[in-house]
């Protein structure tokens, strides 16, 4: 009788224990992905750019991005400065709630250092990007990515 009551007990709580637990694939929802793709390479390129478009439906950051064919991924900005445009690695992205925010070229975007191989038009490439939320926590997402010519990625050119 004892264990009847401690098993009603357990299976009573457990529905409000369980509702208290992240739901599964939440982080997936955090941020929504698009139009992302890589630039192609040449033998020897040993960069590649990564772009895309990132929507946070609540307040998040990109800070940090990572693929099995590279040597490591960093986030980068081309700013203008004395009158010359000029790379350099930030530390994250912020992602207002709600706004999309492009990385694309001659802005922010990613770059994917040591290439193991070149990245030839039609195959596809595994990017991890690593998320902050505003409370701290943090959570990894893996997508698959087209490589692509610039001119084959409208909307993603150097015009921009």
């Amino acid at each position: 009788m004892k264990r009847l009551m401690v098993a009603i007990v357990f299976v009573s709580a457990l529905p409000g224990w369980l509702c208290s637990l992240p739901a599964i694939g939440a982080d997936n929802a955090v941020v929504e992905v698009s139009n992302a793709w890589v630039r192609s390479t040449v033998p020897g390129q040993p960069v590649a750019g990564a772009y895309m478009d990132l929507r946070a439906a609540r307040t998040a950051r990109l800070v940090g991005v990572s693929s099995p064919i590279s040597s490591r991924g960093e986030i980068h900005e081309m700013k203008e400065e004395d009158g010359m445009m000029k790379m350099r690695a930030v530390n994250a992205v912020e992602l207002p709630a709600g706004k999309t925010v492009s990385l694309g070229p001659g802005g922010l975007h990613v770059m994917l250092f040591g290439i193991k191989a070149p990245l030839a038009e039609g195959t596809t490439v595994a990017l991890t990007l690593r998320f902050e939320r505003a409370s701290g926590t943090s959570f990894s997402r893996v997508i698959q990515v087209p490589v692509k010519s610039a001119e084959d990625a409208p909307g993603h050119g150097h015009d921009k």
